[in-house]
């Protein structure tokens, strides 16, 4: 993280400017949570991420799906 230009947001979240142009938000333990073209968008969708990780929406592995059809076409 580039540290002179992170923001501490709703004090779970910081977001660093990358130098490329590109935003990252880092949870407080310095896990990468979401990359965005801009500082709004990032931090919009870090608090919405959050919120559903929070409240287990999201579950650890998530869900995987087959990309077969069985059967004549």
């Amino acid at each position: 993280m580039n540290t002179n230009e992170t923001k501490l947001i709703d004090g779970c979240f910081v977001v660093d400017h990358q130098r490329w142009g590109t935003y990252i938000s880092y949870s407080t333990d310095g896990e990468k949570l979401i990359t965005s073209l801009t500082e709004s968008d990032c931090i919009a969708a870090t608090q919405w991420y959050l919120k559903q990780r929070q409240e287990a929406r999201f579950t650890e592995g998530g869900t995987s799906y087959a990309g077969t059809v069985d059967g004549k076409l």
